[in-house]
């Protein structure tokens, strides 16, 4: 409960306040330069899913954010092994902690973009930087929901490669 009140509730309550900013602020029309040529904010619809793939399915992203949240919440809130046998507590304390981390950062991003999906019929992207370079020129615009979903597939790749590097080989037969 502790990772939901303290990372997942602020980094949505930051979601949220920024989308509102842009809304209030930012015209469709009219892109703000933070760094000229290189980060802007902009006001920018997304009916679909990253990078703007499988654009008009609000529905089934709502459909899908709905069951991830719930996933994710289970995983979260769920009973935790208090400790392994082969491990001590305190390492098993890590290893939960990224995950518990990569759970909280990922219902923080899905509550975020969800909350627009009900909303407003599609997500808010407002964060738009130019890498002037062949694939990032520019880099789709995104929102601190999608940073937050990232954040947390990288975490939980990291994991993934951590413990299978951690894993003893298979006995041989």
């Amino acid at each position: 409960m502790k990772y939901i009140l303290f990372i997942s509730l602020p980094l949505y309550g930051l979601d949220r306040l920024t989308k509102s900013w842009v809304l209030r602020s930012i015209d469709p029309d009219q892109p703000y330069a933070v760094v000229p040529r290189f980060f802007h904010l902009v006001n920018v619809p997304n009916t679909g899913a990253a990078f703007g793939s499988f654009q008009n399915n609000n529905a089934f992203f709502i459909a899908i954010s709905c069951v991830a949240l719930l996933f994710a919440l289970i995983l979260l809130l769920g009973r935790h092994e208090n400790s392994a046998p082969d491990r001590p507590r305190s390492l098993w304390w890590i290893r939960n902690f990224w995950r518990d981390l990569s759970l909280s950062l990922l219902i923080a991003g899905v509550l975020g973009n969800l909350t627009d999906r009900i909303l407003y019929g599609h997500v808010i992207d407002f964060l738009l930087f130019d890498l002037h370079v062949p694939f990032a020129h520019p880099w789709p615009a995104f929102n601190v929901a999608d940073s937050c979903i990232c954040i947390a597939v990288v975490f939980f790749i990291v994991e993934y490669l951590r413990q299978v590097k951690k894993a003893p080989p298979p006995a041989a037969v």
